[in-house]
């Protein structure tokens, strides 16, 4: 995915491949989801919560910057 469409899909893309570097069971407890609840919110067809997002975000050490 080279641009951002807009969808939030760059941000998940990117979520997904970094918490897959990780532990995703100890990684899911950490956000209160099951594993294969983040495994199907960061999937190419997930679409996951702004609040699950901001949670995962936290978890991973990764802060989320809102500029204009």
């Amino acid at each position: 995915m080279d641009e951002d469409d807009g969808s939030g899909a760059m941000i998940r893309a990117a979520l997904s491949d970094i918490s897959r570097s990780q532990n995703m069971g100890e990684l899911a407890k950490q956000v209160g989801i099951s594993r294969e609840g983040l495994y199907k919110a960061l999937s190419e067809s997930g679409n996951p919560s702004f609040s699950l997002v901001l949670r995962l975000s936290r978890a991973l050490g990764l802060h989320i910057k809102i500029a204009a």
